[in-house]
């Protein structure tokens, strides 16, 4: 049996037997001869980690297998085979900004789907839809083609009332639509999967799907594509230590929270040994750019933009403590973060808010601050600063976690369950 490493430290490697990557159950090819269809929106592929894993895994286990995404920085051709996945993108219009902002992107991407879709179809046949939100709109490319018999999966990747909420602050009009295509993609699908059991939860009761028919598939990091390397102290900035972030930079993400704890801890506590790097790009970055500036955070924040893999790695492999400031909503509260688990691949140790989602996912290897309390999360960085052998402790807890239990090879099976129950 093959095996495949993960470089844990720079001399250090922990051997992965390919068995536990769902090996056994691939080489049985038990979707030879399917024609599947991954659509996704809001990010290129194979930027989009989790969907990426999905496409890999549906191609090992004998599918034929295509992607429809938009195009992004470092990903601009419209057509690509990429480890003999088909590959298509579309333009979209600049990331969107409000409610005719958000009309003109969803509908640009419902109608190069179509398009797409149907180019495929015509071309090379489908018998699968696997469409994953946001937004809850991809269910209108696939009903059409339900008349050929084309069975459409949903891959809940965001619960989109509560992210509208969290975003706008408010319900009325468009949050009711929201629900009402909420419930008529759940309506749609044959199977669909979550990524937690609380996503599980809403498909059953509020998208009245019988629960056999929904499989939790958490985002779980593939070990063998995650590299640690030698730290670079460049990173810090001439300080001591380094505190990292890495995520979307958007309204909800809470990233004016972690500006306060940096504000608290620099101007406060007069910590001037810690330097933060923010790895991300989206909507809101120009904006907290700003906003850092404002606050006089300029030379202790450190703003990557949208960054490649090996900026994202060393940055992760250089800090001591990563951090989650997510708010505690019904969005996030509900919602597992792919940044938490990434964090724990690498062995750090996390301080976040208590969200009920996060908790899970970390459990002993992360320190909870109350709930939006910037002033507690920079207490909680400094407990963890002051307990160099803690920090290890924990980030070893996180990372023998995921190698157990949440990494991409234990989503595998159910994956591969879901999509048995589909063509059954």
């Amino acid at each position: 049996m093959t095996s495949l490493s993960f470089q844990s430290a720079p001399d250090a490697i922990i051997q992965v037997d390919a068995a536990t990557l769902g090996a056994e159950l691939l080489e049985t090819a038990p979707l030879k001869g399917k024609r599947i269809l991954l659509v996704v929106e809001n990010l290129p592929v194979p930027f989009d980690r989790r969907v990426w894993h999905e496409a890999r895994t549906l191609r090992a286990a004998g599918a034929e297998v295509s992607v429809i995404c938009p195009v992004g920085k470092g990903h601009e051709k419209k057509y690509e085979l990429l480890e003999g996945i088909h590959v298509y993108r579309h333009t979209l219009p600049h990331e969107a900004d409000g409610a005719l902002g958000y009309l003109a992107e969803y509908g640009a991407a419902l109608f190069w789907e179509t398009v797409l879709t149907w180019r495929i179809f015509l071309t090379r046949g489908l018998d699968a839809i696997h469409g994953c939100n946001p937004p809850d709109l991809i269910f209108l490319v696939a009903l059409p083609l339900k008349l050929f018999g084309v069975r459409y999966l949903f891959d809940h990747h965001d619960i989109n009332p509560e992210l509208y909420e969290a975003k706008f602050s408010k319900r009325g009009f468009f949050w009711n639509l929201m629900r009402l295509f909420e419930r008529m993609t759940f309506a749609s699908a044959r199977v669909s999967i979550a990524t937690n059991n609380s996503y599980k939860a809403i498909a059953v009761e509020r998208g009245k799907m019988a629960p056999e028919n929904v499989f939790v598939v958490r985002s779980g990091p593939d070990l063998s594509r995650l590299r640690r390397l030698p730290p670079n102290d460049t990173w810090k900035n001439g300080r001591k230590y380094l505190i990292s972030y890495v995520g979307v930079m958007g309204e909800q993400e809470g990233i004016d929270l972690l500006l306060d704890a940096a504000d608290h801890l620099v101007r406060k506590l007069g910590r001037q040994d810690i330097q933060f790097c923010l790895v991300g790009g989206g909507s809101s970055l120009e904006g907290l750019k700003a906003l850092s500036a404002s606050m006089g955070l300029e030379d202790y924040v450190t703003f990557t933009g949208r960054a490649p893999d090996d900026v994202l790695f060393e940055v992760l492999s250089s800090a001591d403590i990563c951090v989650n400031p997510d708010r505690v909503n019904e969005m996030n509260d509900k919602s597992t973060m792919n940044k938490i688990m990434e964090y724990m691949a690498f062995e750090k140790p996390i301080v976040q808010f208590d969200v009920t989602e996060g908790k899970f996912s970390a459990q002993d290897a992360s320190l909870y601050a109350k709930p939006n309390d910037a002033a507690d999360m920079a207490e909680k960085i400094v407990e963890l600063l002051g307990d160099p052998e803690r920090r290890a402790s924990m980030g070893a807890r996180g990372r023998k976690r995921v190698e157990t239990e949440l990494s991409w090879s234990h989503q595998i099976e159910p994956l591969i369950s879901a999509y048995r129950k589909l063509f059954a």
